[in-house]
């Protein structure tokens, strides 16, 4: 079973490592991180980088897709060589996955037309534009496509299509394996929950990452 992560400039880091700490730990899979060019891409901080060891034409039909999310997602988003790729091998896939706002880049594919789908609270709204039916959940299954919210959710995707692919039992292992029990020490991780100037910040923020700027938090 093979297990392909599409990586590209500017990724998150935890949009990627995430499914792969989960996906790639079940009985025979063989994951592989592919791209438009082989060698390191930095992630969205700059401070990181992870290495595909194969370019596009390389993988051609794995088993499993997964399209992280991250600020470089926005470069992508007319790419018509990337977005061909993602077509020719959904066409292969059992499962076709995305994580963040990595599910904008499934969409301007043509992928998630009239399908019920997720991303990163920050870009819900633009998955209307590209034909889906966004919902709020962490972890989205509509058919053979598996959505996932925002960067940690990953991990939560990951978990739930093991158990779909290998049974609870695996999907438990894997689990307690990584240790994956999650005890927050604050309630803030939707907008629904975290305090309204924060969630108001983050909004702002997010202003200039869709212009492809960088800034750093704004100041209260």
């Amino acid at each position: 079973m093979q297990i392909a992560i599409l990586l590209f400039d500017r990724f998150t880091t935890l949009d990627a490592a995430g499914p792969y700490e989960t996906l790639s730990r079940l009985p025979g899979a063989e994951t592989v991180f592919v791209a438009e060019r082989t060698g390191t891409h930095r992630t969205d901080l700059g401070s990181l980088g992870m290495v595909a060891d194969a370019v596009l034409a390389d993988v051609t039909e794995p088993d499993i897709l997964v399209v992280p999310g991250g600020p470089g997602q926005i470069a992508h988003m007319d790419n018509g060589a990337l977005h061909e790729w993602i077509r020719a091998v959904d066409a292969h896939t059992t499962w076709t996955t995305s994580v963040c706002s990595g599910s904008l880049l499934l969409g301007a594919a043509g992928l998630l037309k009239g399908r019920r789908a997720t991303s990163h609270w920050l870009a819900l709204e633009q998955l209307r534009g590209l034909g889906a039916e966004p919902t709020g959940e962490r972890v989205v299954f509509d058919g053979k496509y598996v959505t996932a919210a925002g960067v940690s959710s990953g991990i939560d995707m990951g978990l739930a299509l093991a158990g779909r692919i290998a049974g609870d039992a695996v999907a438990q292992s894997i689990q307690l394996g990584i240790e994956y029990d999650p005890q927050p020490p604050y309630d803030a991780g939707s907008p629904d929950k975290a305090p309204a100037e924060i969630t108001a910040a983050m909004r702002e923020l997010s202003r200039f990452v869709l212009a492809g700027e960088t800034q750093s938090a704004p100041e209260k």
